[in-house]
């Protein structure tokens, strides 16, 4: 009998003992908070979303190839100039193994893709920047890859597309790296003065030496919602002249109403928009 009741108090002891939760690992991306609206969302319906916020419409920035598959025909993309890589003309200290880094960390080969794609058929030349390449920073390798997207749409009679997305001049590469800034604008003369098309895309950010040179010399200029554009940062401009900036002050929408750029577009509605303003300038619409 005392053998019966051991055991019976032994389960017992056992039934009272704490269980130790079940631990469940949750991915680290697996979700993210809008900067915007504070909504924390699910990674795959921001990214079905064109990685934008379904809540408030924060565009969030985007890698390049995302933008690329995002707005252009299936598989027309065809990258050229791969093999157009950063140089450290200045020998300055770290840059090489920076850039290392950064090329593992991204699977990209400079701050800029180009090539070839098509929108709804009509084939075309684009330049999309990525700034989480150094910032999407312009070097002596961006802005040539950029300057002979430039000059084969000229060559080709084609229109031309330029995302930009930069923190501007790359600072490892100090003069050769202004150099781009000319060199890119020429480009852009050449193709304008032989009669071809060229739309400039504004996205989060655009600023410095890419701002003063081919991001605003469009025939169109578009900009993404809440884009941050100007040369120099609102903190460099409040700490020089000790002034708090107005609101809004350097955003897309803030060049829009000062007449900077021409039109402010979400990106769920770019890709149309780009379709008809190439479409109409391929068909010789004025």
């Amino acid at each position: 009998m005392s053998t019966i009741f051991q055991a019976r108090k032994e389960r017992v002891l056992r039934y009272k003992q704490p269980v130790e939760p079940e631990k469940i690992e949750v991915p680290d991306d697996l979700y993210k908070q809008c900067p915007s609206c504070d909504k924390v969302l699910h990674v795959e319906e921001v990214k079905i979303n064109q990685v934008v916020c379904p809540n408030c419409g924060y565009h969030f920035r985007i890698r390049a190839i995302d933008r690329i598959q995002y707005l252009f025909d299936a598989d027309s993309f065809q990258e050229f100039h791969k093999m157009i890589l950063s140089k450290n003309p200045l020998d300055f200290p770290g840059y090489e193994e920076k850039i290392k880094a950064i090329k593992k960390n991204t699977n990209l080969n400079e701050a800029v893709l180009t090539g070839y794609a098509r929108i709804r058929g009509e084939k075309i030349v684009i330049a999309v920047m990525d700034s989480q390449f150094l910032m999407g920073s312009m070097g002596s390798a961006v802005g040539e890859k950029i300057t002979r997207a430039i000059e084969r749409a000229t060559h080709e009679k084609l229109s031309l597309l330029i995302f930009s997305a930069s923190g501007g001049a790359r600072m490892q590469e100090g003069l050769y790296s202004l150099m781009q800034m000319a060199k890119t604008a020429a480009a852009l003369a050449r193709h304008s003065k032989a009669g071809q098309f060229y739309i400039s895309i504004l996205t989060d950010p655009t600023t410095g030496g890419v701002s003063a040179s081919f991001a605003m010399l469009g025939d169109i200029i578009i900009a993404e919602p809440g884009a941050l554009i100007c040369f120099a940062g609102p903190r460099v401009i409040e700490q020089t002249i000790n002034q708090k900036l107005p609101e809004g002050f350097q955003t897309a929408e803030f060049l829009l109403e000062k007449g900077f750029i021409d039109i402010v577009v979400s990106r769920n509605k770019l890709r149309t928009t780009l379709a008809k303003l190439v479409a109409l300038h391929s068909k010789g619409g004025d």
